[in-house]
C-alpha cells in the first residue's frame, strides 16, 4: 500500500475544511519549520470549524479537548491536531484558562505563546498570514513572546522553559525583554508538573543543539530551579593537568557540544550527570594544590538517582543512567584489569551506552582516546568468541552434581564464571569435571 506523506494530508485537511466553506489554516510550529525549511514533525490545523462540524467532515477523529476545540483527525498512520480558533483569559494556576471563547483567525494567534509560532499558512492558496510579526522575527532569528512577556509566561510557566528551547533548538536570540522576563519570573517554573519539565528538557538537551541549551538554562536563571544540584558545577574547578578546559559545567558543556546527532537521551543525561558528584567530592591536596575527587561517581550515582526519579523517568532509563553515572571512573583502569573483570565489563547490558560516556568524557577534557580505542578492539575480538557469553554451568547443573542449595553453590558458580572468563574453563565439559575435583578435595 501507497504510504501518503503527512504534508499532502495535511494540505488535503485544509482544502476538505475550506471547500466545506470553512477558514483553516496550518499553524504554529509546522509553519516555523515549514518557512524555515525543516520538515515539520507535526501539522496542526485551525479552523473556525466547531468540534461537531469536524467529526461530520471527517470519518475518524478523536475528540482529545472538545471544551478547548480540540479535535484529532486520523488519517491513515498520522494524526492532525484540528482546534478551533480560540481566545483564552483569566489563568489562574499557570496553565489552564479559566475562560474559552470561539473567535477568529486574528484572536486565535494572539493568544500563542511566541511570534516565529503565531504565523497561519493556508496550504491551498500559498498564503502566509501574519498578524503578530513573527515573519521578522523569523528572518532576524529572534524568539519574543507575542505581547506582554510576564502576561505570556503568567498564562503557563512552561513557557519560561520553552523560550530557552527554542532559542536553543533553532539557533535564535531570545529578545531581551524576553529574557529578562524568563530571568525574572524563572522560580515559577517549578509550579510545573515533572513530566511536562522532563518533556521540554530532553528535547533541549538533545543534538546538535544541547550544549548551547545547557548554557542558555544556566543564564536564564532555569537551573538554578530545575536542577538545582548542577549549580554548583559552574564553579567546581578541576586541576588543569586532566582537565585544561576548566570547570565542571565547562566539561559537561564540551561534552554535549560532541553528542553524535543520534544521541538518545539517554546518553544526553548521563554527560549532564556523570560528574554531579565532585563539588561534594572536591578536596585539595594542600602540598601539590591539586584537586581530587575520590568517590564522586558514587555520591553522583546517589544525585542522579534522586534527579531523575523527581524528573519521573522511567524505571528502566534511571537505572541505565545511574549506571553510567556509578561506573564511568572504571574505564580509566582498563588496560590493568585482569581478563575476567575487563570481559563483564564489556558484556554489561549499559556497556555501549558507558562506552559512549567515556569517548565524549575523553573529547570533552584531555582529548586522549586510547583508553577507548583499546576497548573498541577489546570488544570486536569478544563478538569473535560467542560462547564466552552464557555461563558454563548453572545451579541446576550443580545440584545434579552433588551439591546442596545454598550460599555455597552461588560462590562456587562464581568461581567457574571467573575462570570461563579468563579462559581457563571453555567448555560445559571442562567445568563439570573442574566441580567434582573441587567437591572432591573438600568432602
Amino acid at each position: 500500500m501507497t504510504r501518503v506523506a503527512p504534508r499532502k494530508t495535511a494540505v488535503e485537511i485544509v482544502r476538505r475544511l475550506q471547500t466545506a466553506g470553512f477558514a483553516a489554516f496550518w499553524v504554529g510550529g509546522c509553519v516555523r519549520d515549514f518557512l524555515l525549511e525543516h520538515e515539520p514533525q507535526d501539522y496542526d490545523i485551525a479552523t473556525d470549524a466547531r468540534p461537531e462540524q469536524i467529526e461530520k467532515l471527517f470519518r475518524r477523529t478523536l475528540a482529545v479537548g472538545r471544551k478547548f476545540g480540540v479535535m484529532m483527525v486520523v488519517e491513515g498512520e498520522h494524526q492532525f491536531q484540528v482546534a478551533t480558533f480560540r481566545a483564552e483569559a483569566d489563568y489562574q494556576d499557570g496553565r489552564h484558562p479559566e475562560q474559552v471563547t470561539f473567535s477568529n483567525a486574528q484572536a486565535d494567534a494572539q493568544r500563542r505563546d511566541f511570534t516565529v509560532n503565531g504565523l497561519f499558512y493556508d496550504p491551498v492558496a500559498e498564503k502566509l498570514h501574519d498578524w503578530v510579526g513573527g515573519e521578522k522575527d523569523l528572518r532576524e532569528r529572534i524568539i519574543r513572546t507575542i505581547g506582554a512577556p510576564e502576561e505570556r509566561f503568567a498564562e503557563d510557566h512552561l513557557r519560561l522553559l520553552r523560550a530557552v528551547r527554542f532559542a536553543a533548538q533553532l539557533g535564535f536570540e531570545i529578545e531581551p525583554k524576553t529574557f529578562f522576563a524568563v530571568k525574572k519570573l524563572a522560580p515559577e517554573i517549578t509550579t510545573i508538573s515533572a513530566e511536562r519539565v522532563r518533556a521540554e528538557l530532553i528535547k533541549l538537551f538533545s543534538p546538535p543543539q544541547a550544549a548551547r541549551g545547557w548554557v542558555l538554562l544556566r543564564d536564564s536563571r532555569l537551573l538554578a530551579h530545575l536542577l538545582t544540584e548542577l549549580l554548583a558545577t559552574v564553579a567546581c574547578e578541576q586541576s588543569p593537568d586532566f582537565h585544561p578546559e576548566g570547570t565542571v559545567f565547562e566539561h559537561i558543556r564540551l561534552m554535549l557540544a560532541k553528542l553524535p546527532p543520534d544521541a538518545p537521551p539517554s546518553l544526553s543525561w548521563a554527560v549532564i550527570l556523570h560528574d554531579i558528584g565532585k563539588p561534594a567530592a572536591a578536596e585539595r591536596d594542600p602540598a601539590t594544590g591539586v584537586i581530587h575527587f575520590f568517590g564522586h561517581e558514587q555520591i553522583g550515582a546517589a544525585m542522579a538517582e534522586r534527579i531523575l526519579q523527581r524528573l519521573r523517568f522511567p524505571k528502566k532509563q534511571i537505572e541505565e543512567i545511574v549506571a553510567c553515572v556509578r561506573q564511568h571512573m572504571q574505564f580509566k583502569d582498563v588496560k590493568q584489569m585482569r581478563k575476567a573483570t575487563l570481559r563483564r565489563l564489556l558484556m554489561r547490558e549499559t556497556f555501549p551506552l558507558e562506552l559512549e560516556l567515556h569517548r565524549l568524557d575523553c573529547l570533552g577534557s584531555h582529548g586522549n582516546l586510547d583508553h577507548y580505542e583499546f576497548l573498541v578492539a577489546q570488544a570486536e575480538e569478544l563478538k569473535k568468541q560467542p560462547a564466552i557469553r552464557p555461563p558454563l554451568l548453572t545451579g541446576n547443573d550443580l545440584i545434579k552434581l552433588g551439591m546442596k542449595p545454598g550460599p555455597a553453590l552461588g560462590v562456587l558458580l562464581e568461581e567457574i564464571r571467573e575462570q570461563q572468563l579468563s579462559d581457563e574453563l571453555k567448555t560445559p565439559g571442562e567445568a563439570q569435571a573442574w566441580v567434582k575435583k573441587r567437591l572432591a578435595a573438600h568432602g
